[in-house]
Order: C-alpha cells, then sequence, then structure tokens
C-alpha cells in the first residue's frame, strides 16, 4: 500500500500542483471583485461561473495526465482534422459577437470559442510532425512544410477575425521550431526579415506617394489583409495620435494600474474597476485590477508565481524521456508566455489591444478548459519521464 503511494505521488509534480491551485485560487479572488459591480442582480455570477469551469477543468486535467502521451502520436491526422473542422464549422454555423464569429453556441446560450482548443489540438499534433522530423531542419526551405501546418488553422483563427489568438499560433510555431532543432541562425534571420517585412507594409500602407522615394511610390497605400480596427490599434500602439476608441481603454487600464500604488487601494476599494470606467475589466483588462486593488506587491506576486510555474514546465521538459514530450510542454510553454507578456503589455499600454486572456485569470470557460487541458499534457509528460511509472 505504501509502495503503492510513494509510486502514485512520485508520477505527481507537487509544486505544480501547489502553484496551479494558487492561480486559480487567486482567479476566484481577482474576479469576486472585478466583476462584483458589473451584474447588478447577481454580484458573484462570474465567480460561480469560474467555479464551474474550474472544476469541470480539473476532470478534464485529469483525465488528460492520465493517459500516456505517446498516444496521442497515433492520432494526430483524427486530432488535426478535428481542428480544422471547428474552425471551419465556426465560419458556417458560428456566431458573431461584436463584429467577430468565434463561437458556437448550442443549448441554453451555453457555448464554446474553437479557436481556443485549435491551439492545443495545433501543439498536440505539431510536436510529433516536429519529432518526425528531427535532424531535418537545418535549410530554409525545410521549414516550409512546417510552416504549412501551422499555417492553415493559423489562417482560419486569423479569418474570423482574431488577429491575437492567430498570433498565438506563431508564437507557438517559433517557440517548438526551436526547440525541435531549427537552425538558430537561418531561422531568427527568416523571423527577423518577415517581421521586417511586416513594419515596412504598415508604413507603405500609411505612407503618402510624396514621402517615398520614385521607384516605391506606387507602393503607397499598400493594401492589407488586416480590418480597420485591427490596424487601428497597431498605430494606435505605434503613435498614440492615430488611436480611436482603444485609447480609452488603455488610458484607464494604465490610469488604474498607476493608481494602486504599492499596495493598492484594497479589495473592492478600486474606481476605475468598481465603478466601470475600465471596460473588459473582468475579461482582457483583469490584469488592471490587480494593479488597481493589491498593487505593485499584488501583482509583483501573481508575475512572480508565473515565473515558477513556467520555470517549472519548462524543467518537466528538459527531463521528458523522448523529444515529442520535450516539444508538448514547450508548446504550452509558448502558448502561455505569449499571452502572459501579451495581455500585461497590453494593460500596462506597452503592446497592442489583442484581446488575449490572461491565462488561468480571466474569465472564459473554453480559455480556462484549453489551459487546464495543456496543463494535463505537462502532468502526462511528468509523470512518464521514466518509463514504468504506473
Amino acid at each position: 500500500m505504501m509502495k503503492s503511494l510513494r509510486r502514485i505521488l512520485a508520477s505527481i509534480d507537487l509544486l505544480l500542483v501547489f502553484l496551479l491551485l494558487l492561480l486559480l485560487t487567486g482567479s476566484l479572488i481577482i474576479l469576486s471583485t472585478a466583476s462584483y459591480n458589473i451584474i447588478s442582480g447577481d454580484p458573484y455570477h462570474y465567480v460561480k461561473s469560474q467555479a464551474i469551469w474550474i472544476l469541470t477543468g480539473l476532470c478534464l486535467l485529469m483525465a488528460v495526465s492520465f493517459i500516456d502521451y505517446k498516444h496521442y502520436q497515433f492520432f494526430m491526422w483524427w486530432i488535426y482534422g478535428l481542428c480544422i473542422a471547428l474552425l471551419l464549422f465556426v465560419e458556417i454555423f458560428g456566431q458573431s459577437v461584436r463584429g467577430s464569429q468565434r463561437w458556437l453556441y448550442f443549448f441554453s446560450g451555453v457555448g464554446i470559442q474553437p479557436s481556443e482548443f485549435a491551439k492545443i489540438m495545433v501543439i498536440m499534433t505539431f510536436a510529433n510532425f516536429l519529432a518526425r522530423r528531427k535532424d531535418h531542419l537545418n535549410r530554409v526551405r525545410d521549414f516550409l512544410l512546417p510552416f504549412l501546418f501551422v499555417a492553415a488553422p493559423m489562417v482560419l483563427v486569423f479569418l474570423q477575425p482574431d488577429l491575437g489568438t492567430a498570433l498565438v499560433f506563431a508564437a507557438i510555431f517559433t517557440g517548438m521550431m526551436f526547440i525541435a532543432g531549427a537552425n538558430p541562425v537561418k531561422f531568427g534571420a527568416l523571423i527577423g526579415g518577415t517581421i521586417t517585412v511586416g513594419i515596412a507594409a504598415i508604413y507603405l500602407n500609411q505612407a503618402s506617394p510624396e514621402a517615398l522615394p520614385g521607384p516605391l511610390k506606387f507602393l503607397a497605400g499598400l493594401p492589407l489583409p488586416l480590418k480597420p480596427y485591427q490596424l487601428q490599434r497597431i498605430l494606435g500602439f505605434l503613435n498614440p495620435e492615430h488611436a480611436t476608441s482603444d485609447l480609452y481603454q488603455v488610458e484607464q487600464s494604465i490610469w488604474a494600474i498607476g493608481s494602486g500604488g504599492l499596495w493598492g487601494k484594497g479589495y473592492r476599494m478600486g474606481t476605475q474597476g468598481q465603478l466601470n470606467f475600465l471596460p473588459d475589466h473582468h475579461t482582457d483588462f483583469i490584469f488592471s485590477v490587480v494593479g488597481e486593488e493589491f498593487g505593485f506587491i499584488g501583482t509583483s506576486i501573481l508575475l512572480f508565481i508565473f515565473c515558477i510555474f513556467l520555470l517549472r514546465c519548462i524543467s518537466v521538459a528538459m527531463r521528458s524521456r523522448d523529444l515529442y514530450g520535450m516539444l508538448l510542454v514547450a508548446g504550452v510553454v509558448s502558448m502561455w508566455t505569449f499571452q502572459i507578456f501579451v495581455n500585461i503589455g497590453m494593460a500596462s499600454g506597452i503592446m497592442p489591444v489583442t484581446g488575449l486572456p490572461l491565462p488561468f485569470i480571466t474569465s472564459g470557460g473554453s480559455s480556462m478548459w484549453s489551459n487546464l487541458i495543456g496543463v494535463g499534457l505537462v502532468f502526462s509528460v511528468y509523470a512518464r519521464r521514466e518509463r514504468a511509472m504506473f
């Protein structure tokens, strides 16, 4: 009996469990103040919903962690096909919310955001795709097939339109390619060149013919595959004079974080969040509520927990028994790291407004489920770091 108990405990990363519980508990505490004045008749509506998503998500986490992650390799194309099918269903049957068609709704108004689960499915399948190409990612042309693999779901998400989530796919692709052994010089140059071309395209889109030298005058007003509001968000970040509606959100967010000072104004004592001056303060801008009510100390504690959580996941990846497991964890860590960086940067005014949720903290069922499934994958890799764990 004791030997079985020790074996089970050895298969569980207790530090990772502890950090996850801290984040989930923090989510409920933060939401209990961030969403308190949103629905006057039910101040704890979002807290109760989040608690349900957390409990059901933990069941998914345990189910995924008990499955040997190696089994996903045998169903690679089935999982990838399901990913594409879900995103196509959104294009055909999805309902539009705030101008974006991202949701599939079922009975009683309950819906899911397939793009959240598509991120996990891409990680599960792309890890196997890259593991099969070990030591064959040295030439630039070797990067083409991996890019096309990720580009298909990424483009479908971009067309919803959802630029923020599409960029998460790009972050997953970049992180996993480096871990898979892509030539760092060639792949790094390719990524840098892509970013340079993107910046140049935005400049040409806004430039007048008079501002360009003769041979380039015809490129003035270069069309971009972006919605007007997406372009305005980027321009607003690069030059606040171009900002429109998003400037109000960012200003209120910066004011909320700055007014919190060292210790914060106190639980439910914030003005920007409690008086609803700050839009989306229980979703996209929930970090602003942390800054306003819990101050620099509160935000530092949250960032410290995130940092230790991510470092622990990296440790799990390094101890994986094979490349596939390492790539699985690397993809999940790349997803979380990018979303944390962009969400906090957006709330602080140092990144464009993209609408990406803060992992484990932001209110939302699809996001919570996909993140907890991601943790399940990490646990599965940790439990099988040695061959005969259970």
